[in-house]
């Protein structure tokens, strides 16, 4: 297992929380992480297999299935919890940055404006649903912040909000350049 396969210290520090199927870890990304970390089934399901091999994490006693398919919930184990925290200590960290919005802004030069323009109000539309959701997050952690795991949960719903808040801000200066460009050309 290498040690630059993020999926599985998100893998393993979901699973410190609570017992989880491969699932429920892809809901908990989608729903939580996903404002600054992405998972596919592609990547859990492996991740979780290999995971298993080398002792990171177990399968739990599985509870009722109610006559469906067997839903396998996996538990983090000791080994696991030893991988996570030196991963946690690590300070090296990898910030990639990828949206395809900027990158076709890049060679926006090549289309009409009114197309950047487009992707730009998109782009602001997507942010502003996302911040939305953040802002209801931070609401609600502000009440439980006595408990440690909802600080750290707060801490990265603000930078969340900070982040989001900036795009709006580029959004709304992108559009006016862009508009400004065309008045006078």
């Amino acid at each position: 297992m290498g040690k630059d396969r993020k999926i599985d210290a998100v893998i393993l520090g979901l699973l410190s929380h609570e017992e989880l199927t491969g699932y429920d870890i892809k809901k908990r990304i989608d729903s939580h992480i996903k404002y600054f970390w992405k998972g596919s089934f592609g990547s859990i399901y492996p991740a979780l297999s290999a995971m298993e091999s080398a002792g990171l994490v177990k399968r739990a006693k599985n509870g009722d299935s109610s006559g469906r398919r067997e839903k396998i919930k996996y538990a983090i184990t000791d080994i696991g919890r030893d991988f996570l925290q030196e991963w946690l200590e690590d300070t090296r960290c990898t910030n990639d940055l990828k949206y395809e919005t900027i990158l076709k802004l890049y060679f926006g030069a090549n289309a009409a404006t009114e197309i950047s323009i487009r992707i730009i109000n998109q782009f602001e539309y997507e942010i502003e649903g996302e911040l939305r959701i953040l802002k209801l997050f931070r609401k609600n952690l502000e009440t439980a912040l006595e408990e440690r795991a909802h600080v750290y949960f707060y801490i990265t719903v603000c930078f969340g909000i900070e982040t989001y808040e900036a795009y709006l801000r580029w959004c709304r200066l992108a559009r006016e350049m862009l508009t400004k460009m065309e008045e006078t050309s």
